[in-house]
């Protein structure tokens, strides 16, 4: 290692780590991230089938044609595996779904801006490649088996490692897609209002954005089966962050649980090292057995908080993970919820009050209950459908009185009609595609994807 790059001592620096994340409120930004699945259609086999790789008409092809919009390639060996341009990045997830990071923007209207600018690009590429992309939960046609793997070192010890720990990791890291937020905080107690908020109300917005009723073709019983997936995983790194609803919350409990989780890999000259199962306690206390007397490096640390798979997650800024992928509308819809509820001058207070009463146990049964019955869920006898609208509420407000208007003086509430329009039919994303795959694709899977493609 370069002696010149400073290695974690103690859990400390650690918690500095985190404070160095700190934003004063009128610095706050908000960053979204999607994925969608590429497929092309085969002739022989008369259906849409996932790209692979390589090939004329494969993600290699799709990622060189984008780097030509000034998007600057990253390699690994001789693969392009993303794009870079400035603070947006665009990644190939295991089984070569696109995602977008974008940059931290000040403003709703930047970000759906820069979301629209990415989904005309990849589709306007698309059609010139013969590639179809398309925002849904999960795979609506294809098994896992049928999913060509992308080559990335660092998802071949995922792939290694997940069987040991639940039955559906390998259908979660390459048939799932999902769409998330990233929200700033200025202090540890903000952190923790914003954190333990996010964690109690993110089943909400998994009912509410459910889009993933279809598998190997045919309804699968869930309506967000991405959530559903997610329950049978790797219960050490998945599902509701609990550790944020115990009374001493804050950066070294979180550090704690962070230390917790297995290790899967340390990077050391580009090169992955597969520490899968390993404990980062002993890589911090210099005893991790296949790198005797090496200590952790930040980058190791934040690799680290990259494997952590919680709903909500923890690093310089607040990452709410718990929807799944849609169209153009619930994409721009879904960071507008999250600043409405987090950033606004009483909204998290209002919002904590709808659910203070709720406990860990409410909220575990309530992230399964949502991924089969979406808006038709139940909490303490309350059907979630109810808590949307009243969530919804206080967001909305919350952007009216933010006050940020676009060129033509809207403001940011715009984006989250949208939602309105779901509760207003008491019908989630899923239970919508399920009554247009019968009424207006006349039960083909084939219509379905062009009929909700980008």
């Amino acid at each position: 290692m370069n002696k010149n790059i400073k290695v974690i001592e103690d859990k400390e620096q650690l918690v500095d780590w985190f404070k160095s994340g700190f934003k004063k409120k009128r610095d706050w930004m908000v960053g979204t991230e999607h994925e969608k699945f590429a497929y092309t259609f085969s002739k022989t086999e008369n259906k849409y089938i996932p790209l692979g790789y390589e090939g004329k008409i494969g993600i290699n092809a799709f990622l060189r044609a984008l780097s030509k919009f000034d998007w600057d390639p990253v390699y690994e060996k001789n693969n392009i595996i993303a794009l870079k341009k400035n603070l947006q990045s665009i990644t190939l997830e295991p089984g070569g779904q696109i995602e977008l990071s974008g940059a931290p923007l000040k403003s709703l209207h930047s970000t759906c801006k820069e979301t629209n600018e990415h989904l005309k690009l990849v589709k306007d590429i698309g059609k010139k490649l013969d590639i179809l992309l398309v925002g849904l939960g999960v795979r609506p046609n294809e098994s896992f088996a049928e999913v060509p793997l992308m080559p990335k070192a660092r998802y071949q010890i995922m792939r290694n490692y997940m069987p040991k720990k639940g039955n559906r990791g390998l259908e979660m890291m390459h048939s799932t897609c999902t769409v998330q937020a990233n929200l700033d905080y200025e202090s540890e107690q903000d952190m923790v209002n914003k954190t333990r908020l996010a964690v109690k109300i993110q089943p909400i917005v998994t009912a509410l954005f459910a889009n993933s009723p279809f598998y190997k073709g045919t309804y699968n019983g869930y309506e967000s089966l991405r959530r559903h997936i997610w329950t049978d995983t790797d219960p050490d790194r998945c599902g509701v962050l609990k550790v944020a609803l115990e009374e001493d919350f804050g950066f070294i409990s979180y550090i704690d649980f962070a230390l917790s989780v297995p290790m899967y890999f340390v990077v050391r000259e580009n090169k992955y090292i597969d520490c899968a199962g390993k404990s980062f306690l002993d890589f911090l206390n210099g005893n991790l057995d296949i790198m005797p007397g090496e200590k952790p490096t930040i980058e190791d640390w934040e690799n680290h908080l990259s494997t952590i798979f919680t709903e909500v997650r923890l690093k310089k800024f607040i990452e709410v993970r718990g929807a799944d992928a849609g169209n153009w509308r619930r994409t721009c819809a879904l960071p507008a919820f999250w600043v409405g509820i987090l950033y606004g001058e009483n909204s998290v207070n209002d919002a904590e009050s709808i659910c203070d009463t709720w406990t860990v146990e409410d909220i575990e049964k309530l992230s399964v209950d949502v991924a089969q019955f979406g808006l038709d869920a139940k909490i303490k006898g309350v059907k979630v459908l109810n808590i949307a609208q009243s969530l919804l509420e206080i967001a909305k407000e919350s952007l009216i009185k933010r006050d940020v208007r676009d060129v033509v003086g809207n403001n940011e509430s715009m984006y989250l009609n949208v939602l309105l329009e779901i509760l207003q039919s008491e019908a989630s994303p899923a239970k919508q595609l399920l009554e247009n795959f019968e009424l207006e694709y006349k039960n083909s899977m084939v219509k379905l994807l062009e009929g909700i493609a980008y």
